[in-house]
């Protein structure tokens, strides 16, 4: 296989793998990833992941190279709260949830960390539509209580301002519904407490 030939068979792949090239060439050469990367033609994101150097990155694109490379996972923690303007600083790296062991992937487009949680806490999160094209992001409401269920020292007023979350966006989009509803599935007492304690602190400075 000649690398037109590849780009054309891939042209609606974001990322792709070698499995994704040999459903394509059964017996494609593995060696000639190596000489395309170093003709300049793709880049190496993760062992097993490439993606064509001329693809324009963006949020978007990032949000579903990270679903793709650690899956299953979906966008959540700092970068979905970033993603909905509930913290004022920008953040490094993608954080992500996965049912997979924790890791943290340092790439030429980005840093990569995914947090493990529970296979029963894996929901709360939109397919979210871009060109054609899609990629999973935690809803605020499951960000939230994400961020919470591992960070458990988060508990007590200094605790909350130095989240620096934006109170007023925070109470004004918040589904309070659908957040009991996924509280409740966490089943932790303990959580429930420190979010309880979180919206009244909200609440009080609103």
């Amino acid at each position: 296989m000649q690398y037109l030939e590849l780009k054309e068979a891939l042209k609606d792949f974001t990322v792709f793998s070698l499995t994704d090239i040999q459903r394509i060439e059964s017996d494609f050469y593995r060696r000639r990833l190596n000489e395309w990367q170093d003709k300049g033609y793709i880049k190496k994101i993760i062992k097993g992941y490439y993606i064509f150097s001329d693809l324009k990155l963006n949020e978007n694109v990032i949000f579903e190279i990270a679903n793709r490379i650690y899956s299953p996972s979906y966008i959540s923690f700092e970068m979905a709260l970033s993603y909905y303007h509930l913290i004022p600083e920008s953040v490094y790296g993608m954080t992500s949830a996965s049912t997979r062991r924790t890791y943290n992937f340092k790439t030429p487009i980005a840093k990569f960390t995914y947090r493990t949680i529970k296979p029963d806490f894996f929901f709360g999160y939109d397919l979210i539509k871009y060109n054609n094209k899609y990629f999973k992001i935690a809803t605020m409401e499951k960000a939230i209580l994400d961020y919470f269920y591992l960070n458990p020292k988060i508990e007590k007023e200094s605790d909350f301002v130095s989240l620096r979350i934006n109170e007023d966006l925070f109470l004004k989009q918040i589904d309070k519904e659908k957040f009991y509803k996924f509280i409740n599935k966490f089943e932790k007492k303990t959580l429930n407490k420190r979010i309880n304690s979180f919206l009244e602190f909200l609440s009080a400075d609103s």
